[in-house]
């Protein structure tokens, strides 16, 4: 079957955007949900795509818009939780109600993003809650669902690599957490050209792709790249675990959470991958990219690019 209308569950934030820009751009009909109809304002012009503010987590509502689709992808994540909302409510919960809603609507595909070293007997509740979550979408919809597990992504707006550029130009000396756990970055350009092709490709329907860039950098090795790339050469000192989790206690206390001690519990297990991009995509390395994003324009002006293009 051909895929016509797709419904974007978190299409607004870092890769919701991206994917979103590039759905269109194929020709997709695509519409993005949101609480905040504000949130998603630089996707409003974009061709083919339709803003719905609505409140993704009440059932009825979910239901009424996912009516009449052919695919949903849900890219709905936290990293930190709260008081008000929880991983297992939103990892859990919700990717099982988004799937159970499929499956009662004849929806034949779900692409569901997930992460990479995710298990039931990961140490943070984090990968847990990402895993459940999985289980419950390979539960209601089995071979319709593709599941994603991305590395750390990165790219223009991104909340990992911009996040230590910040900290390098702002600190003589960034005091490490975990600066042996390893990553393995992915851009975001790719992960959306690998969803894309997922699309367009049935056989990839029942399949978990782990998503992965070209090199694993340890955490300080990365920092130090990201440090280059802005001009700046920080003091970087690595903390013992003890150290690492006094620190992400203290920043829990924090008004913007920056860390939390289950953060550091995800840094227990590498963030890698042996499996190289599906469909033939060329992981693009982070050195060729990450000074044009760090240092390039807002991040926003792809999609103004697109509305040129589009004439709109």
């Amino acid at each position: 079957m051909k895929v016509k209308q797709i419904a974007v569950l978190g299409g607004s934030g870092f890769l919701g955007s991206a994917l979103v820009a590039q759905l269109s751009a194929a020709g997709y009909a695509v519409k993005v949900m949101t609480r905040r109809r504000e949130s998603a304002k630089h996707l409003l012009l974009l061709p083919t795509v339709k803003v719905v503010q609505t409140d993704v987590l009440n059932t009825a509502s979910l239901r009424k818009e996912l009516q009449g689709c052919d695919a949903v992808v849900n890219l709905i994540g936290i990293l930190h939780q709260s008081k008000k909302i929880s991983f297992e409510r939103m990892h859990h919960q919700f990717p099982k109600q988004v799937a159970k809603l499929c499956a009662e609507l004849n929806i034949p595909r779900l692409l569901h993003v997930s992460a990479l070293g995710v298990s039931s007997n990961a140490p943070s509740l984090y990968l847990q809650s990402k895993y459940a979550g999985e289980q419950a979408v390979i539960k209601h919809l089995g071979a319709k669902a593709t599941i994603f597990r991305p590395s750390v992504i990165f790219g223009r707006g991104d909340s990992f690599i911009n996040l230590f550029a910040k900290l390098v130009k702002l600190l003589p000396v960034v005091m490490l957490a975990k600066p042996n756990c390893r990553f393995q970055p992915v851009f975001v350009e790719d992960v959306v050209k690998v969803m894309l092709a997922s699309l367009e490709d049935s056989t990839s329907a029942g399949k978990c792709y782990e998503l992965a860039g070209p090199k694993v950098y340890r955490l300080s090795e990365l920092v130090s790249v990201v440090a280059q790339a802005v001009g700046k050469r920080p003091m970087i000192v690595g903390l013992n675990d003890t150290l690492s989790y006094m620190q992400a206690f203290f920043m829990e206390w924090l008004p913007v959470k920056l860390m939390t001690r289950d953060n550091v519990r995800s840094m227990e297990v590498d963030n890698v991958s042996q499996q190289p991009l599906p469909f033939g995509i060329r992981a693009t390395p982070l050195e060729a990219v990450m000074t044009d994003f760090l240092n390039g324009q807002n991040p926003r002006n792809q999609y103004n690019q697109l509305r040129v293009t589009a004439g709109r």
